[in-house]
């Protein structure tokens, strides 16, 4: 009997209230994660989420809104629509990180265990782990100093839905910066590879070699 006592006492705790709040949905309100604690999917639609230090949760997701986590919290997947997601120092996102209309943003010592997105919206790295690709249609993006993408890069080609930008995108890949998979381009961008960085094959491109700090302004 030990057992099933054990079991039908684990059972009745996984419904209790206490537990069953640490996962929050809403339509209208922003959501805000607490430090050092624990929670299961964080949902609003309009409004913005909040992960603060240390802090752990599952999907992160809203419609209308911006996502912003603090350091080294942890969680599943960061996503939304109108809105940008600004991560910070020594976090672990296990899968993607996608916007449509914003720009995202991860700090150093970050890790990413799937891939970033965004169509009209700027993708910037900063001495972080990307497992997937980076992939864009209007966006700038930037590979800072130290990162590396294993799954490459992509700029779609825009379509009719997509915002037209006032120029080409610039694609920045930094000092110390690698990215091993492919680099495609179905659209013209401008292209600059840091003497130090190392990077895939490229298409659709030609790069611009720099050396300094920064890449050339415009």
């Amino acid at each position: 009997m030990r057992p099933r006592t054990a079991l039908l006492l684990t059972l009745a705790l996984a419904t209790t209230p206490a537990l069953a709040q640490q996962e929050i949905s809403k339509v209208n309100g922003s959501i805000t994660a607490d430090a050092g604690q624990a929670y299961g999917d964080l949902d609003t639609v309009n409004g913005s989420i909040r992960i603060a230090e240390g802090a752990t949760a599952e999907d992160a997701s809203t419609v209308n809104g911006s996502i912003n986590v603090g350091d080294k919290a942890r969680v599943d997947s960061l996503e939304t629509v109108n809105g940008s997601i600004r991560v910070g120092k020594d976090v672990q996102v296990r899968k993607d990180v996608e916007t449509v209309n914003g720009s995202i943003f991860t700090d150093r010592g970050t890790t990413v265990g799937g891939g970033i997105e965004t169509v009209n919206g700027a993708i910037g790295l900063v001495a972080t782990q990307l497992a997937g690709g980076i992939e864009t249609v209007n966006g700038d993006i930037t590979v800072g100093i130290g990162s590396q993408v294993k799954g490459g890069i992509k700029v779609e080609k825009p379509q009719g839905w997509s915002i037209k930008p006032k120029r080409d995108p610039r694609i920045i890949i930094g000092p110390n910066a690698v990215v091993e998979g492919p680099l495609v381009f179905e659209r013209a961008v401008t292209l600059y590879v840091h003497t130090s960085a190392k990077v895939g094959t490229i298409t659709g491109a030609t790069a611009k070699p720099f050396s300094t700090d920064t890449a050339p302004a415009e």
